[in-house]
């Protein structure tokens, strides 16, 4: 997404919003570490905010942290957030809702475009990711670790999305023509937790 909005006229892209699980230190629901999407940030020459949740996290306590990062972000004189939301109407929605009134005005640049050319688009450009998610009800566990690649989209089964929109998979992107350096990743752990399977990455030297 931030690649798709360099090259977009009158957008200028002033930075990162990420929510992390404050216990574990590690993205909500990708469980990638804090220090990743931190090296991640800076890789791509962007300030990083962060919304601290606890765990586990209600609902309200999630939209009451949310309110707050928009309300800073609207001192800070932003005007839009954007996201990466591909098809599915209901967390459009979600999203376009609590934002009304609040002063941010909500992107959808990838909304539409077809998930199959688009995961191919993505791949073909250099993008570089590992899946650190998978959601075995939905994607066998065996597809977690796996690099986001040609091989991986012609395995997947016809019913997943190639982009993972469903929440069938999580990844983390670590090269791509959006960085002005590769993050380097070593895999780590395969953890079951929660009904998901999470493969964790921990920062790597530099080859």
């Amino acid at each position: 997404m931030v690649h798709v909005l360099h090259g977009t006229p009158g957008v200028e892209i002033g930075g990162l919003l990420t929510s992390f699980n404050a216990d574990a230190d590690r993205v909500s629901m990708h469980a990638v570490r804090r220090a990743l999407v931190e090296a991640q940030a800076a890789a791509l020459g962007l300030p990083l905010t962060s919304v601290e949740l606890p765990y586990p996290c209600s609902n309200e306590i999630y939209e009451a942290r949310m309110r707050e990062a928009v309300a800073a972000a609207v001192a800070a004189r932003y005007t839009h957030v954007a996201f990466g939301d591909l098809f599915l109407e209901d967390v459009r929605r979600y999203r376009e809702e609590r934002l009304a009134g609040a002063g941010l005005e909500p992107l959808f640049p990838l909304w539409g475009r077809p998930t199959p050319a688009l995961a191919r688009e993505m791949v073909a450009g250099g993008l570089r990711a590992t899946i650190t998610c998978v959601d075995p009800r939905q994607l066998d566990a065996s597809f977690v670790g796996r690099a986001f690649d040609a091989a991986l989209l012609d395995a997947l089964p016809p019913a997943a999305d190639p982009c993972g929109e469903r929440g069938e998979f999580h990844s983390f992107a670590w090269d791509g023509p959006m960085f002005a350096r590769p993050v380097p990743v070593t895999p780590g752990a395969v953890v079951v937790r929660d009904g998901f399977v999470f493969q964790d990455l921990a920062p790597a030297a530099a080859s």
